[in-house]
């Protein structure tokens, strides 16, 4: 079932380092193909979105693969679509411009 997974997930950030911020999302290991993670940038002191980065776990913390999701950005919100792999934890950095 395609869902909305963001309040199930581990979020971190930290500050502003150089004009760049980074934030790591963290799914449940039951994550699906096209769940949706969505997140508002400027909460976390994006101004502009640059990069993603992403990861999918062929074994729960174990084997770690590289995936491409999906990504729209509007009005300041981002959202990532999962792909790839049905019921696997994913990892993403998101990589952004802060207001510095």
């Amino acid at each position: 079932m395609v869902a909305d997974i963001t309040s199930g997930c581990t979020i971190r950030f930290g500050p502003d380092t150089a004009g760049f911020t980074e934030i790591l999302v963290e799914t449940a290991a039951t994550a699906d193909v096209g769940d949706t993670v969505v997140l508002t940038l400027a909460n976390y002191g994006i101004v502009t979105f640059l990069a993603i980065d992403g990861y999918v776990h062929s074994t729960t913390d174990s084997i770690v693969i590289k995936e491409e999701p999906t990504t729209a950005v509007s009005s300041g919100v981002l959202t990532v679509t999962l792909t790839s792999a049905t019921n696997k934890k994913r990892v993403y950095s998101i990589i952004g411009r802060g207001a510095k």
